[in-house]
């Protein structure tokens, strides 16, 4: 088949540095070519997916970012050159409500971010006209009246990530300079457990910039080493040689990408339990989870941990193979007939929930 895969105009498919959602689109786009598909991908023009690519579509606008209008332009380009595939699948949020999309051709959109009372109406509109994907359970029951079609985690390519010694002797952190994200948190917890904390965070944005001047710069001392905002390189070399990787979110995060790239370094993962985070760490075998004023009593268990163990979850639940195949099978069924628009496939979704 022919798919027609969508992504957002902020960031290029696959991204340098930062872009959860963008790793996500490349790793489908790369798998659905290894399955045996076509592929025609609408991702801004710098992006070097090695798949066709829709023409006339514009740079990347990291400056817009959530901007309406960026989004609105983009989905525009992207559809006029989707006229002639089997099935579209759209991670942008305005795709699935735009109107001139080609006749009779399936939708499908994956619901990335948090489902607020905003986004939850729009993805409820979306869901009356094509098929819905969340990311996780978690997500999915925070509206429990969108019809989600199936829950798929995400995955990628393990074989393409190093397996570290874990022998660095630090612990470290890698995310968005934000509150939610936990990075003040990560800050006490390594101090609290008398270990080195080496950090990499994307700081570009206006918010970002503040919360990192304004709150994180003036506690760091020498118990901690931020290195930058890292490349694929640098964050595997990162993850892979710290005894743990903390990921002390303060936020209901519909899917941390992060915590499976650190198990596929082998580092297992210390973080709180909410969110997607139960449905990905196995407490006591690929790390630990609780409250936030407990995690640091975990950091000594974790040397305890088997990075193999961590490396194997990594594979065999989380790679990109068992993600592209779920997809496809979704894709076949919506096809075929089998499953409709707005029509929860009831008895294969309660078994991912």
């Amino acid at each position: 088949m022919l798919i027609g895969l969508v992504a957002g105009p902020w960031i290029p498919v696959p991204p340098v540095t930062y872009g959860g959602t963008e790793r996500v689109v490349d790793s489908l786009a790369r798998g659905f070519v290894a399955a045996g598909h076509e592929v025609l991908l609408g991702a801004p023009s710098e992006s070097s997916c090695p798949v066709p690519r829709v023409p006339g579509m514009r740079p990347a606008e990291p400056a817009s970012l959530n901007c309406t209008l960026s989004e609105l332009s983009h989905v525009v380009r992207a559809y006029e050159g989707l006229q002639d595939v089997d099935i579209i699948h759209d991670h942008t949020m305005a795709g699935p409500l735009y109107l001139n999309r080609p006749d009779r051709v399936p939708l499908v959109t994956t619901m990335h971010g948090p489902l607020t009372a905003e986004s939850a109406d729009i993805y409820r509109a979306a869901g009356r006209r094509g098929a819905v994907i969340a990311i996780s359970r978690d997500q999915a029951s925070h509206a429990p009246d969108i019809p989600v079609t199936q829950v798929i985690h995400h995955g990628m390519d393990v074989s393409s990530v190093p397996v570290g010694s874990g022998g660095g002797g630090y612990l470290c952190f890698v995310g968005r300079a934000c509150p939610d994200k936990g990075l003040l948190e990560a800050i006490m917890i390594a101090r609290e457990a008398g270990m080195p904390l080496r950090f990499g965070v994307k700081m570009r944005e206006p918010a970002e910039l503040r919360y990192f001047h304004e709150v994180i710069e003036p506690l760091l001392g020498p118990n901690e080493d931020f290195v930058g905002e890292v490349d694929d390189t640098g964050k595997y070399e990162l993850m892979g040689e710290a005894l743990a990787f903390l990921n002390p979110i303060q936020w209901s995060e519909p899917f941390g990408l992060v915590m499976i790239e650190a198990l596929a370094t082998g580092t297992p993962v210390i973080g709180t339990a909410v969110g997607s985070a139960p449905e990905i760490i196995d407490h006591g075998r690929t790390g630990y989870l609780g409250p936030t004023e407990r995690l640091a009593g975990f950091v000594q268990e974790a040397e305890s941990i088997s990075r193999a163990a961590c490396r194997k979850a990594a594979t065999e639940r989380f790679g990109e193979e068992r993600m592209v195949n779920e997809h496809l099978w979704l894709f076949e069924k919506l096809l075929a007939g089998e499953m409709l628009a707005g029509v929860p496939d009831t008895a294969h979704l309660h078994q991912n929930l």
